[in-house]
């Protein structure tokens, strides 16, 4: 049975989006904001479904800094809302690091941005008509964040759970220790006993408490299998790729993963060659229906939205113009 929508006040919007974008939620009213921007090549979009809502936007507030997250960031931006972020995104990406939105380990575009507002564990904003509250939930990314509407709550909580899962890890970068802080993030959030959680993929979970339960089961998953959170982590990453490029043929496919750094990361954590590695995730990946060979090329089996192949091309983050860091509060 699907959510019942009747369990949402009026004064949000929401739209659930296909990937790579993350699902949209808009606050209009006195403070205008939007959660989350969605992937690079679907920015205008982005910018249109928000002006048929509110004629100004003050605010977009990212959960983290993944490119399905703040891909519409430049343009809305540049049309004049602020963007806020974690104090430890923010300033990463401040400094024009060259691991921000982990853009070049993981080959995912995005356009420059700058962050305007840095947020904290704790911090109370106003986002339309209603107040929310900043809950740090690190894990998927480390400056990962949700948040938590206390009146009728509502609990937003990016990719930390979903419907039907959580959020990878990346044991590579973020360090074994990464599987149990997403599994205290989770049950973080489970505390709150929220009445309804908003995800950023996939459909809002008709039953709360079951999606709550499901989450934890997966998060402690993560935690007793290392080994298996980073096959996790390498089909995600491998099946988004597939969905911003319109698939790849299959002549490209094992060239394309010795390539990337993730991928390398990976069969260093499970003992492996690259080249083992990659033969390994595209036939297991098949067999298990996630990706599929279609017209000589493979593609990702979820649905999604195609995207123009001049998204993809995207300057690196340290090239990015130089900005003043925002401070906190």
């Amino acid at each position: 049975m699907p959510f019942d929508t009747d369990r949402l006040p009026p004064w949000l919007v929401w739209q659930q989006r296909p990937f790579p974008d993350a699902n949209l939620l808009l606050l209009p009213g006195r403070a205008p904001a939007l959660v989350d921007s969605g992937f690079v090549g679907h920015a205008q979009e982005t910018a249109a479904w928000v002006r048929e809502r509110t004629p100004t936007l003050d605010l977009v507030v990212n959960t983290h800094w993944h490119c399905d997250h703040v891909g519409g960031n430049a343009l809305l931006q540049k049309n004049g809302a602020g963007i806020a972020a974690s104090a430890r995104d923010a300033l990463a990406v401040a400094r024009r690091d060259p691991g921000c939105c982990q853009m070049e380990y993981l080959d995912q575009p995005v356009p420059p941005y700058s962050v305007d507002e840095l947020l904290d564990d704790g911090q109370v904003l106003l986002l339309g008509d209603t107040e929310w509250e900043v809950v740090r939930t690190p894990g998927h990314t480390p400056g990962h964040l949700a948040l938590w509407q206390p009146d009728e709550r509502i609990l937003v909580v990016g990719d930390a759970i979903s419907d039907y899962d959580v959020g990878w890890v990346n044991i590579a970068l973020d360090g074994p220790e990464a599987t149990t802080t997403a599994f205290e993030s989770v049950h973080h959030l489970i505390d709150l006993a929220p009445r309804v959680v908003l995800p950023a993929h996939g459909p809002i979970p008709a039953d709360t408490g079951a999606a709550l339960a499901n989450a934890a089961r997966r998060a402690r998953r993560l935690v007793d299998d290392p080994d298996g959170a980073v096959w996790y982590g390498a089909r995600r990453v491998f099946a988004y790729a597939l969905m911003i490029r319109g698939g790849l043929p299959t002549d490209a496919v094992e060239p394309y993963l010795h390539a990337r750094a993730w991928l390398k990361d990976a069969a260093w954590l499970l003992c492996r060659t690259p080249e083992d590695l990659a033969a390994e995730l595209v036939s297991t990946m098949l067999g298990a229906g996630s990706i599929v060979l279609r017209d000589g090329r493979l593609h990702a089996a979820a649905e999604h939205t195609p995207v123009p192949a001049a998204a993809l091309r995207q300057p690196p983050p340290e090239t990015w113009p130089a900005v003043a860091a925002a401070r906190l509060p």
